[in-house]
């Protein structure tokens, strides 16, 4: 007999119900049978942040209630904290060297040329130029004629705010780089914090970025590359936050059963919308400024559009889309691209504006007077166009040997650092007291055991991502991916360590979430947690006594040659 002819249990009155149970779970449950809690799919689509922990703060004599005050005040105070220090350790000596260090002899005068004229103006040879910057009384020979440059304008504006503000010195033109590296520490906490559903996971992210020794001395150089990062940074933070508030409005249209729990469903998983997305715009605006400071930002772009998307399938997926590829591609890439894409350009085109409303910038008029097959385009943005071109051209051809160069390949295990500045004091100079002389060193070189760590942990995120579909695996692995693999496509073109600055941050959480597995679930017994948190203090120490111990080289502090020496772990980082 089958299900559909079983006899129904009698109602009071004597007749069939409708209502009772005919399936077997059903006949059990008359039994006490609860069959396995069901999952809200609400909670699969926005996992809630699980509430802090007052065990800590109770220990230190506070009441239940002050506790947990003071624990739901740490998801801000903890990284607040993490980035007082990495700002405090960041400004120390700021302006020491009194130098212009290696490419700031571009950057730190581009900026200034910015603040006066709106353009690149054209300087003397650094041989002269950087000196005369440098004396007291200061001489500044700038001249109105434009100046081809490499680089479109972004990052000189943010050099030249700090310049706005204390002057054309090392201080001012170190500046703002300074800010930004203290401000993506606390960034990247909260944005680890959001990624792993952990305040202390999130301010072990931020304490291990502020302890990197590349991304300190990038923090205190006016280089383009730390900027790059920061603004790559705030798109990723934001695309966190719209994907949750995405999955949010896809939850709340889910229908709920009697019993509230919220069950996936096909025509809300395919049909649903996910109204009006500003944290994709903000997104969008972020990857355009990082575009409009290097150009490698628009991998960024290319890359974060792709993974936007992947979160938008996995999403539908959950909330009950049998199709969600066709829902996505129906319901939200078309939007995503015709919303990021412009905002990107648009906010490109605007940090050229000094440029546009100049008469001397170079190649300003080039398309001035000239026919062809194009001149119903206005000149100006002809002009620009050629520009644009002659600096790609510019870009991909550059192959000129340089002693600090490196491979892509040798990024990861640091085999090639960038030596920004040395000086060799002599006894009795600069602080020097040892007689075999000093050395005073900058070296652009990560901390090696954060970074060999990061390598290991890369590996573990692969196969989380490809074996355990870890979302979390998959976002950090893509950003690195966008910060590091487009290199490997200019294999003759003149390249440096200290371009891997920018996918930093997504090294620290990598290494942070190999940490986290390390520490164990949060529901794991003191038999498994114990020994794991000794393991990632372990860790943690040695890789804070690695940035010590290294620290000297990265601050430009005269110290003994030999000590300099023995800092030389590898003949390559000479």
């Amino acid at each position: 007999m089958t299900s559909s002819s079983a006899p129904r249990s009698p109602a009071p009155d004597g007749t069939r119900s409708t209502t009772a149970p005919d399936d077997w779970k059903g006949r059990l449950r008359l039994f006490g049978y609860v069959g396995r809690p069901r999952t809200d799919s609400r909670r699969l689509l926005v996992p809630p942040f699980p509430e802090p922990s007052t065990r800590l703060w109770e220990r230190m004599w506070l009441g239940p209630a002050p506790a947990y005050r003071v624990a739901k005040a740490m998801g801000w105070l903890g990284p607040l904290l993490v980035a007082v220090l990495a700002g405090a350790i960041r400004f120390w000596e700021l302006g020491r060297p009194r130098a212009v260090v290696f490419d700031e002899t571009y950057y730190a005068k581009d900026a200034w040329a910015l603040l006066r004229l709106g353009y690149e103006g054209t300087w003397p040879d650094r041989k002269v130029a950087d000196p005369q910057i440098l004396a007291d009384p200061q001489v500044i020979s700038l001249s109105d004629t434009g100046s081809f440059v490499a680089h479109p304008p972004m990052g000189k504006w943010v050099i030249a705010l700090g310049e706005w503000m204390f002057g054309l010195n090392p201080f001012g033109w170190r500046f703002m780089t300074a800010v930004l590296g203290t401000l993506s520490v606390l960034m990247l906490c909260r944005i680890g914090r959001r990624l792993f559903r952990s305040t202390v996971l999130g301010c072990l992210a931020g304490a291990l970025m502020a302890l990197d020794g590349l991304h300190y001395v990038m923090s205190r150089t006016a280089l383009l590359d730390l900027v790059v990062m920061f603004f790559v940074l705030a798109a990723f933070g934001c695309l966190l936050l719209d994907r949750d508030h995405a999955r949010a409005r896809l939850a709340a249209a889910l229908p709920v059963d009697e019993d509230g729990h919220a069950r996936p469903d096909q025509v809300t998983g395919e049909r649903a919308g996910t109204g009006w997305r500003p944290w994709r715009l903000a997104a969008a605006l972020f990857l355009g400024l990082a575009a409009a400071t290097k150009w490698n930002g628009l991998y960024f772009l290319a890359f974060f559009l792709i993974l936007t998307a992947l979160w938008d399938v996995a999403s539908r997926r959950v909330a009950g889309a049998r199709r969600p590829y066709r829902a996505v591609l129906r319901k939200d890439l078309g939007w995503s691209v015709l919303s990021v894409v412009p905002v990107a350009m648009v906010t490109y085109l605007v940090t050229w504006s000094g440029w546009f409303l100049s008469d001397n910038g170079y190649g300003r008029h080039w398309a001035d007077g000239r026919g062809g097959t194009w001149s119903w385009i206005p000149a100006p943005l002809r002009s620009f166009w050629h520009y644009e071109y002659t600096v790609y051209q510019f870009n991909v051809g550059l192959d000129a040997w340089h002693k600090y160069e490196s491979n892509p390949w040798s990024w990861l295990v640091l085999g090639r650092p960038v030596l920004f500045h040395y000086q060799s004091p002599e006894p009795g100079e600069e602080g020097c007291h040892a007689v075999t002389g000093c050395s005073q060193a900058v070296l652009a070189l990560g901390t090696p055991l954060l970074w060999w760590t990061a390598c290991f942990a890369l590996v573990y995120l692969l196969y989380r991502w490809a074996l355990r579909r870890d979302w979390r695996a998959g976002a950090i692995l893509c950003a690195v991916g966008a910060g590091y693999l487009p290199w490997f496509l200019y294999q003759d073109r003149t390249a440096f360590a200290f371009y891997a600055v920018v996918f930093v941050p997504y090294l620290c959480l990598a290494v942070t979430m190999m940490l986290g597995a390390l520490l164990g679930p949060p529901g794991a017994g003191e038999k498994r947690r114990v020994p794991g948190a000794m393991a990632v203090g372990v860790i943690v120490l040695l890789i804070a006594w690695n940035f010590i111990y290294f620290f000297p080289v990265y601050a430009g502090q005269t110290i003994p040659y030999p000590d300099w020496r023995t800092r030389m772990w590898l003949d390559t980082w000479i």
